[in-house]
């Protein structure tokens, strides 16, 4: 396992991070689903032991993932484990059946203190303000309650995980305010939208964080134009027939001559351009089993040169697909 520094904190994360959004469950807020489906927590549980034996030492979860459900459980197998590093979020909440968003400094502090107890941990390693806007950060209560968990002891760093499809008009402003520690943003062979950030925020000593490597599993290669998801996992309104169709095609026509050339599968080339691009810090793809954890890991690795080139020339290609899921999201 490759360990990177993470911007200029003293972390050391490893390259392959663990995703803990899916083993949270099947949360719903209303009608809207919040997971990835039923998970066993038997499983997941040896899904973070194995994701330990490959040597990660990163696992990224948020109080909103199964509404602190994922949070339990990586407190459950290693909250006390003070080697391994964990991340969480803030922001986002259930009120009655909807989903809204609370950034007050009372509501960060208050979350701040029922995450220690499910991560069972006097301390968190990197705290996230969950997709929060510029006008969030400009009423100033955020910034302040995160400054005040640091003088308390109760977070070491902190950062913002960025919009999916629109990340820099609040990266820029953190960056413009010298604040926080790190950045959160979507990475993928698909969505490359955030690559200006990256280069702008290695510059200033931010540590960057690749979620959605695999892009929702439209990468794994697994995936064909029958393709459904049950009624219970986010991706049901989110990967449609009429995208699955469209995504395929491209997917196919782009990625499978490039599969050929390097010998490498889509998901070793999905989760190796992420990690390739230069500045990134840590990839999380989701992990749900052992065999994920052990796969990922494994395949979590450094891509040719030329491999990146040519997976970066696509972005334009792949607009369309970003197009699409930004109308759907």
């Amino acid at each position: 396992m490759e360990y990177r520094k993470f911007g200029n904190t003293d972390l050391r994360v490893s390259v392959a991070g663990f995703g803990a959004w899916a083993i949270g469950g099947n949360a719903r807020v209303g009608n809207t689903p919040i997971g990835w489906g039923p998970a066993d927590d038997k499983t997941s549980l040896k899904a973070i032991h194995a994701a330990l034996d490959e040597g990660i030492n990163f696992f990224d979860t948020a109080d909103f993932y199964g509404l602190g459900h994922s949070e339990e459980l990586i407190g459950a197998a290693i909250g006390r484990q003070k080697d391994i590093m964990i991340a969480t979020k803030v922001g986002q909440k259930m009120e009655g059946e909807s989903i809204v968003a609370d950034y007050s400094m009372n509501h960060i502090l208050q979350a701040c203190e029922k995450s220690l107890l499910r991560l069972r941990r006097d301390v968190i390693d990197y705290y996230q303000l969950h997709n929060a806007r510029v006008e969030h950060l400009e009423q100033g209560e955020c910034l302040k309650a995160m400054a005040e968990l640091q003088k308390q002891g109760k977070i070491r760093y902190w950062g913002i995980s960025l919009n999916t499809f629109n990340p820099m008009p609040e990266a820029k402003w953190m960056m413009d305010h010298n604040a926080g520690d790190g950045f959160q943003l979507v990475l993928n062979i698909i969505n490359q939208r955030a690559v200006p950030v990256i280069e702008e925020a290695v510059k200033q000593g931010y540590g960057i964080i690749a979620r959605m490597p695999l892009q929702f599993g439209l990468l794994t290669g697994k995936f064909d134009q029958r393709s459904r998801f049950s009624a219970d996992d986010h991706r049901s309104f989110r990967l449609t027939p009429a995208l699955l169709e469209r995504a395929m095609e491209l997917l196919h026509t782009h990625l499978d001559p490039l599969s050929r050339e390097f010998r490498l599968g889509w998901n070793e080339l999905a989760l190796g351009f992420a990690a390739s691009v230069h500045g990134v810090s840590t990839v999380i793809p989701g992990i749900r089993t052992a065999d994920h954890a052990r796969h990922n890991a494994r395949a979590l690795r450094k891509l040719p040169a030329e491999a990146v080139h040519r997976l970066r020339a696509l972005a334009a290609e792949m607009e369309e697909l970003v197009a699409l899921m930004q109308q759907l999201r």
